[in-house]
């Protein structure tokens, strides 16, 4: 079997697949042959994706179609692995969406706290609870989320998004343990310092660049592609005795330890939230 032909007949979904991590796992996707549906809130994004994708599919006797999906919202989680699915089987599902933002951890308001974990947490349960469900009509399947380095180490500033990953990496373990049975594989891949839309602005901040940069083994930054040829491994069939685990793609990130982001968190939210942390004060 040729190279562009390994995953033919092969359906996945990749939720948050119009851009970054999710587009450069498309392309994988399709580059072997997959019939891939990429999902997002954005029509407008996924349309674009999808027109640039579609000679990509059609070299490799793949296919590419796009859905609206609000992934906060079981409903549209649901409809989306219904349309993946194309009342054949679902042989992959992949879920991007995460994130956070700097604040002292002592200086988060209530809601606030619960809404970013939350917003790591909710997407990708939602996505293991209907992804997984076709995968048992279908006798099995692989589920890759999307964690992150903070789930492995602290990330000063950044309570919220660490333990919204963590809760992430747990919940894989937890599938990954009760659904090896029905033949579904549940693993995770944790980005390092990766260059995607979502990190524009901190990629235009030299400065932090060259901090996170001192802190790996191996001096670049990641491209959305490093993480794309991890979930290709995990979703196709030279990973399929690996379940429960969590490959991490960070250039070495993790053997040392997550820069002090302090000055850049200040000079987002304002000193007088730290300094009223530091006060021990409520503001």
């Amino acid at each position: 079997m040729t190279k562009t032909a390994l995953l033919a007949g092969h359906r996945s979904l990749i939720v948050g697949g119009g851009s970054g991590i999710g587009y450069a796992t498309a392309e994988l996707l399709l580059s072997e042959g997959a019939t891939v549906t990429i999902a997002g809130r954005s029509a407008e994004k996924l349309q674009v994706a999808a027109d640039k994708l579609a000679a990509l599919a059609d070299a490799n006797g793949g296919a590419i179609q796009w859905v609206s999906c609000d992934v906060m919202n079981g409903a549209d989680v649901r409809k989306a692995v219904e349309i993946a699915e194309g009342g054949i089987k679902l042989d992959s599902a992949v879920t991007v969406p995460g994130g956070g933002h700097f604040r002292p951890v002592l200086g988060y308001p209530d809601d606030l706290f619960s809404a970013e974990v939350d917003m790591n947490i909710r997407p990708q349960y939602l996505v293991l609870k209907y992804a997984g469900l076709a995968m048992v009509r279908a006798g099995g399947g692989s589920i890759i989320a999307v964690s992150s380095t903070a789930a492995k180490f602290s990330s000063r500033y950044l309570a919220s998004y660490c333990a919204g990953k963590a809760a992430v990496e747990h919940l894989v373990r937890v599938a990954a343990d009760e659904l090896g049975a029905k033949n579904i594989r549940v693993n995770a891949v944790g980005p390092g310092l990766t260059r995607t839309d979502a990190t524009e602005g901190m990629f235009a901040n030299t400065a932090l660049i060259e901090r996170f940069l001192a802190q790996q083994p191996l001096h670049r930054a990641g491209e959305a592609v490093d993480q794309a040829r991890a979930i290709r491994f995990l979703a196709g069939p030279e990973s399929s005795w690996i379940t429960g685990q969590c490959l991490t793609v960070d250039g070495g990130h993790t053997l040392r330890s997550f820069p002090d982001c302090r000055d850049v968190a200040m000079s987002i939210l304002g000193e007088e939230v730290f300094a009223a942390a530091d006060r021990g004060e409520v503001i």
